[in-house]
């Protein structure tokens, strides 16, 4: 018998689906589902309905809110400083041409290490009194001593402390991207523009970028996601202090489930921070790539 081209696309997709179904999506169906109970953090302990209960409790909990804030302004200080790098960088090699690839390889080397080892040699960088950082800088005369500015310890500037290992391991990722997505402008369109006297600003914004909104898109969605829900990379630096000023909402959600003992807060936290996750995610592919723009 044979088999029509939708029929075996949809026989090669099957072992994926049923690895999605079995290992994220009832996994995810329990956890939404527990966010309705009262559960006992002592396994086989009861387990009771409670209806919207959680939800109540972490919309009236200061620390819930206080942790969303800090995520956005995390995720809006990394993304923001990744993109503007990534896109001036991904420019650069592409000017460069294939003498740009010994600089691209060193320039992916980052994306190799893991995010707690980042976190590890970056608080070690900043540490207070005898990080290399402020050693260097008052070596070069910007700082007076080695304690003046606490990049760790002073709640006003930590979020942006523990935002650098982040954006200096991901940054690369967005140049990556954005860089496979220039090789896709057509060179007519940039030759046009330049004999008609357009100057290299009025070509970046006004040509290139709405021609990558789609890569933007892409872009910007997957770190936003990734940095929103940044853990371990706070946590060995920081672990959420000083005064909670770096504490996100997976370290909220983390501390609730492990040191308070309440799975279904936890869960309730968990399940509105995925709603809004995905409304963000909605948003910007309708805001960024508009899809069917081109069409018309």
């Amino acid at each position: 018998m044979r088999i029509t081209d939708r029929r075996f696309a949809a026989l090669m997709m099957l072992p994926a689906a049923l690895f999605l179904a079995v290992f994220v999506g009832w996994p995810l169906v329990q956890f939404v589902s527990n966010s309705f109970f009262d559960i006992s953090p002592i396994a086989g302990g009861p387990r009771t309905f409670i209806g919207f209960e959680n939800y109540v409790k972490a919309f009236q909990s200061s620390d819930f809110w206080s942790a969303a804030w800090h995520t956005i302004v995390y995720t809006v200080i990394v993304v923001t400083l990744e993109f503007v790098i990534g896109l001036a960088v991904a420019l650069l090699f592409s000017a460069l041409g294939d003498s740009s690839r010994f600089l691209r390889t060193i320039f992916l080397y980052p994306l190799m290490i893991a995010p707690i080892v980042a976190g590890l040699l970056w608080k070690f960088l900043l540490i207070d009194n005898f990080g290399i950082v402020n050693e260097l800088l008052t070596r070069v005369g910007i700082l007076h001593s080695t304690d003046q500015i606490q990049w760790l310890s002073d709640p006003n500037i930590a979020l942006f402390s523990v935002a650098l290992p982040d954006i200096w391991l991901t940054t690369s990722f967005i140049t990556l991207v954005l860089f496979a997505g220039l090789q896709n402008v057509p060179g007519d369109i940039l030759e046009a523009a330049r004999i008609d006297g357009a100057r290299y600003p009025t070509i970046i914004f006004r040509i290139v970028i709405p021609l990558l909104r789609p890569v933007i898109a892409v872009a910007l969605i997957v770190r936003g996601i990734d940095a929103a829900r940044v853990f371990d990379v706070i946590l060995i630096q920081t672990n959420g202090g000083p005064q909670g000023s770096t504490e996100t909402m997976s370290l909220l959600i983390y501390r609730t489930l492990v040191r308070f003992g309440e799975p279904g807060l936890a869960s309730a936290m968990g399940t509105i921070y995925l709603i809004v996750m995905m409304a963000v995610a909605i948003f910007a592919v309708f805001a960024i790539w508009r899809p069917g723009s081109d069409a018309r």
